[in-house]
């Protein structure tokens, strides 16, 4: 839409307001809101300003004034709130410049869009994620100096089996036997479509819903790949909606990797494929129907993986979900068909369309614009230097022993190794000025003091269980 046409949209469905959204820069969503009457057609160029010194990991708070400019494409009007609102989804910029913020992650989707085009090498870089989530009834947790503990229910979890429901209807699918069941042991079945209905309501092409394999309501919704800045955008409706559609109906949801002991995590295995003027580039006569291009591709991905750990696995939850056993992909190499490897080439069709690499150790804590830039990023440095991917490990990688798997990299084991990788190997993420020095030194420090430094100090409950009586 023309910022007209906003308007235009914003009068034929009686918006009262505009809820203005931003991303911070771990990866949620801000915002806030102003009458529609100030919303004109000039605020799409000069913005509305904020303070930019309380949103995490951005400026300080004597240079905290910046301002947030719609983007008049994004329109939407939000199924959530009271009122009519119309929906824009924002970049934000320095008041006194005027540039694009290098902070701002939307921007940095956006600079990875605008370098795939300029290198010749393609026009589109199609991403289609698969988040994973977990449904609850009740989540507590707490600590503090003398205590520390957190609490998930779920009227689906096989450890309900035995408590007094008056009555307890059973029907409980046990660990990893969620993949998957028709009602009544899938209980969610109708929340799910509801999300989707919601997502279809903004446009967003959904290709399926279905329980995940873990118990306790995982599940999964897929939506259809779209082009990198647009998918990350829809990734972030995707999060509002479940989130907002589960508390309706009095659950919660959460995207954490690992909040369940002794079942899988929540992974967002991620697909991408490089596309110019309309045709797929990804397809040829090399191992499993790709081209030399995606070979090379993967050879990128498979070089840097452990950097880029740090922006698709950025918690330190991530690493409680990558670890052997739990479908997890932990070793860096690539097969097809074979999910126990962290490149996966998906053999579902023949068609040159269909032909793509999956990232399968990314999880739903990533903010997208920020991953999925990085794994592109990634991909065409092993295009542009024409990196080897070696060959494919068609075998199940879980079952190899310790002397067969000893020249196989695997993903880092906790999120400060990751951080360390990334800034042991980032020069490929700051070409084309995509991700600038700044955003990488900002990242990592950020990382450390807000979340590996607290969780290296506190104790665990299970430490208590271990040693307490020693």
């Amino acid at each position: 839409m023309s910022p007209k046409e906003v308007l235009d949209y914003a009068k034929k469905h009686d918006a009262v307001m505009v809820d203005l959204k931003f991303m911070d820069f771990p990866g949620m969503w801000q915002h806030f809101q102003v009458p529609i009457s100030e919303l004109e057609e000039d605020s799409f160029e000069d913005g509305y300003g904020f303070d930019g010194s309380s949103i995490r990991g951005w400026q300080p708070i004597h240079a905290s004034d910046m301002l947030v400019i719609p983007d008049p494409a994004t329109a939407v009007m939000d199924p959530f709130t009271q009122y009519p609102t119309l929906s824009l989804i924002c970049n934000i910029y320095d008041p006194i410049t005027h540039e694009a913020y290098t902070r701002d992650p939307r921007n940095i989707a956006r600079k990875c869009e605008a370098y795939i085009k300029s290198s010749g090498l393609a026009d589109t870089a199609f991403i289609g994620p698969e988040a994973e989530f977990f449904i609850f009834d009740d989540v507590r947790f707490d600590t503090d100096a003398q205590h520390g503990f957190y609490y998930v229910d779920s009227i689906e979890g096989t450890w309900n089996t035995g408590r007094d429901e008056k009555p307890n209807l059973a029907y409980k699918p046990r660990h990893k036997e969620g993949y998957f069941p028709v009602a009544p042991t899938d209980k969610f079945n109708d929340i799910r479509t509801e999300m989707v209905l919601e997502m279809q309501k903004l446009g967003i092409a959904v290709e399926a819903q279905h329980h995940e394999v873990a118990t306790a309501g995982q599940a999964e919704i897929d939506m259809r790949f779209a082009p990198l800045l647009k998918m990350s955008d829809q990734l972030m409706w995707f999060k509002y909606i479940i989130k907002n559609v589960a508390v309706k109906h009095g659950k919660t949801v959460t995207f954490m990797p690992k909040p369940v002991f002794g079942d899988n995590g929540s992974g967002m295995h991620t697909h991408s494929s490089l596309w110019k003027d309309g045709k797929p580039l990804f397809a040829g006569d090399q191992y499993g129907g790709l081209s030399e291009m995606a070979m090379h591709y993967m050879g990128g991905i498979i070089k840097h993986a452990k950097a880029l750990c740090a922006f698709t696995n950025p918690t330190t939850n991530s690493y409680r979900r990558l670890v052997p056993g739990y479908e997890a992909p932990i070793n860096i190499a690539y097969s097809s068909r074979n999910r126990s490897a962290a490149l996966r080439i998906p053999m579902y069709s023949d068609s040159p369309k269909s032909k793509r690499m999956e990232c399968r150790f990314p999880d739903p804590m990533a903010n997208g614009y920020l991953a999925f830039s990085a794994i592109v990023m990634a991909g065409v440095d092993g295009i542009r230097n024409r990196i080897d991917p070696g060959e494919p490990l068609d075998k199940d990688i879980y079952g190899l022993s310790p002397e067969e798997l000893k020249d196989v990299p695997n993903t880092p084991f906790s999120l400060e190794e990751a951080l360390q990788s990334l800034a042991d190997d980032h020069e490929f993420l700051l070409t084309g000025d995509v991700f600038t020095q700044d955003v990488i030194d900002t990242w990592i420090e950020y990382k450390t003091d807000a979340e590996v430094k607290p969780n290296r100090l506190r104790p665990t409950p299970h430490e208590f269980e271990l040693y307490f009586d020693l």
